[in-house]
């Protein structure tokens, strides 16, 4: 043990780690379907659009929750 282990200056700033979900995953498989479906059945297409979009925007007001509790001038 050294003598200056216990001297470690504070952090300067917090890192922001966006909490888990599972929406990115969710808007990646309806954005692969619809792309699936312009070469394969329109069908595809239109499953794929209804999950990406909502999750899409289900995403994006997570997203903007979470940056309104982070402090000013972060």
């Amino acid at each position: 043990m050294s003598s200056h282990e216990g001297e470690v200056p504070p952090a300067g700033e917090q890192v922001h780690v966006p909490k888990p979900s599972l929406l990115p995953v969710l808007a990646t498989v309806g954005v692969t379907l619809a792309l699936v479906g312009v070469t394969v059945s329109i069908i595809f297409t239109i499953v794929g659009l209804v999950i990406a979009v909502p999750v899409i925007v289900l995403w994006v007001r997570a997203a903007r929750e979470e940056l309104a509790e982070l402090p000013p001038g972060h």
